[in-house]
C-alpha cells in the first residue's frame, strides 16, 4: 500500500538534525518505520523550516520524507500556520497528481486541513488522527487557549468528512462522538513502543537520593508539573527529576521554568529538584531505569507516550485518571490512578510504592507484558492498516463530500 501521511508540524527527522522530538515527532516516525517493516511505501509531508534542507530526504528506515514549501522556510510556532495551509494543500494536490498514493493519513488537524483540501481533487480516502481535540484544550485553557480561532469548527469540519478517524483512546471516542462522528468511522489506535529501545535491561542515570521520581514532558503548565513538585515536599529523601524542554528551549528564561522553581522554594524542596531540559530521546531508557516511580499528572492527555515507555522499562506508574492513560494504566496492576489535581493524593500513592519494592517491581513486570502485547509498534501498525483498508474498499455509491472553508493564503 503506498501511504502519504502529513505532518505539518512534526518531522520524524527532527532528532536527527540535534532538535528535541516531541511526543508526536517520535510517534509518526515510529508508525511510518513499522509501516516500511510491514512492507509498505510511506511518504511523510512536512513543513520545509530550513532554506538548506533538500526537498526529498530518504530516513534510513525507508520512509521518505518530502519538505513543502508553505510559508517562511523557518521554524514557526504551530498555532501561527494556519496561514500557510493553502501553499500547503497545493502543493499536496500537485504531487499526488504525478505520485498518487493509495490513502491519506493527517497528523494533527492542521495537516489534515490541507490533507482534504488535496485529496478532494483526486477522490483519496483521508484517515485523520487528531492528537487532541480542539474541545477538549479550550475547555482546559479557557482564554489562555492559543489555538486558531476556528480550530473546533475546522475539527469539526474535517471529521466529517474524513474517510476514518483515528482515535487515541476510548475518551477521545466519547469527544468525537459528541461533535456527531458515527461511530463506525471512528477506529482506536493507540500509540506504541520500540521494545529493542525501551527495556529494563541495561545502564541507568545516576541518582543523588534514595529514591528518584521522574516526570517527562514539555514545560507546559496542563503537564501538571507542579502537582509533582507539591508532592515532593511529603516525600523525604526521594528527588524529583523533569525532563523536558520549555517552550521556547531556554530553560532558565522559560516562564514555567521559574513558575516550578519558586514553587520548590515554597515548599522547601529546591535542593531536591532537578530540571534538565531536553533530553534526546535515545537517552530516554537509562532515564527511566534510574527512577523508583514514574509520575504523569497532567491535566488531560490525549494519549500520552511517556507511561508507555515507562512501562516498557518495567517501572511502575503513578498517573492522574485522565484521557489516554485511562486505557494505558491499569490500576493496582502496572501503576496507581489517581484523582487530578491532588497532591497529597500523589504523595500516598508514590509514598506506598517506595515503601514496597516487592509491589514496584511486580507493578514494573507487569508494565512490561502489558506494552509487549498491546502497544509496541508493529501492533500498532497492523491496527493501522486495517483502519486504512476500511478507508479504501470500492464504494457503490459516491458519498457527497461536505465543504470545507475556504484558507487563505500567505503572502
Amino acid at each position: 500500500m503506498k501511504i502519504a501521511m502529513v505532518a505539518e508540524c512534526a518531522s520524524p527527522l527532527t532528532e536527527l538534525g540535534g532538535g528535541p522530538a516531541s511526543g508526536r515527532t517520535v510517534a509518526i516516525g515510529a508508525l511510518a518505520t513499522a509501516l516500511v517493516r510491514a512492507g509498505h511505501e510511506v511518504t511523510v509531508y512536512t513543513r520545509r523550516q530550513d532554506p538548506h534542507t533538500r526537498t526529498e530526504v530518504c530516513a534510513r528506515e525507508g520512509y521518505r520524507v518530502v519538505h513543502v514549501p508553505a510559508g517562511p522556510p523557518r521554524p514557526l510556532p504551530r498555532d501561527q500556520i494556519l496561514p500557510y495551509l493553502g501553499e500547503f494543500g497545493t502543493f499536496l494536490r500537485k504531487h499526488w497528481a504525478l505520485r498518487r498514493p493509495d490513502v491519506v493519513h493527517a497528523h494533527f488537524w492542521m495537516s489534515a486541513l490541507a490533507a482534504e483540501l488535496a485529496a478532494r481533487s483526486h477522490a483519496l480516502p483521508v484517515v485523520v488522527s487528531f492528537h487532541g481535540l480542539g474541545t477538549v484544550r479550550r475547555r482546559f485553557h479557557g482564554l489562555a487557549d492559543t489555538s486558531p480561532r476556528p480550530r473546533i469548527r475546522f475539527e469539526r469540519l474535517i471529521a466529517t468528512r474524513a474517510t476514518q478517524v483515528l482515535a487515541t483512546c476510548t475518551d477521545e471516542v466519547g469527544e468525537l462522538s459528541r461533535m456527531g462522528i458515527p461511530r463506525f468511522r471512528i477506529s482506536v489506535v493507540p500509540g506504541g513502543v520500540d521494545p529493542s529501545t525501551f527495556t529494563p535491561d541495561g545502564g541507568a542515570a545516576t541518582r543523588h537520593q534514595p529514591h528518584r521520581i521522574l516526570a517527562v514532558g514539555r514545560l507546559v503548565r496542563r503537564k501538571g508539573f507542579d502537582l509533582a513538585v507539591r508532592a515532593l515536599a511529603d516525600l523525604p529523601e526521594t528527588e524529583l527529576v523533569i525532563a523536558g524542554g520549555a517552550v521556547d528551549e531556554d530553560l532558565d528564561a522559560d516562564a514555567e521554568t521559574r513558575r516550578l522553581r519558586r514553587l520548590a522554594a515554597d515548599c522547601g524542596v529546591s535542593e531536591r529538584l532537578r530540571m534538565l531540559g531536553p533530553v534526546s530521546h535515545a537517552a530516554m531508557p537509562r532515564l527511566y531505569r534510574s527512577a523508583d516511580v514514574v509520575l504523569c499528572t497532567p491535566w488531560y492527555e490525549p494519549f500520552g507516550l511517556v507511561p508507555l515507555e515507562a512501562m516498557a522499562c518495567g517501572k511502575p506508574v503513578v498517573a492522574t485518571a485522565v484521557g489516554g492513560m485511562l486505557d494505558t494504566v491499569l490500576d493496582g496492576v502496572t501503576g496507581r490512578l489517581v484523582a487530578p489535581s491532588e497532591p497529597a493524593t500523589i504523595a500516598r500513592a508514590v509514598h506506598t510504592l517506595l515503601a514496597d519494592a516487592p509491589v514496584r517491581e511486580a507493578w514494573g513486570a507487569a508494565g512490561v507484558q502489558r506494552v509487549a502485547e498491546r502497544f509496541i509498534w508493529d501492533r500498532v501498525a497492523a491496527d493501522t492498516v486495517a483502519a486504512y483498508e476500511r478507508a479504501t474498499p470500492i464504494r457503490r455509491s459516491p458519498i457527497r463530500p461536505v465543504p470545507l472553508p475556504a484558507v487563505a493564503t500567505a503572502r
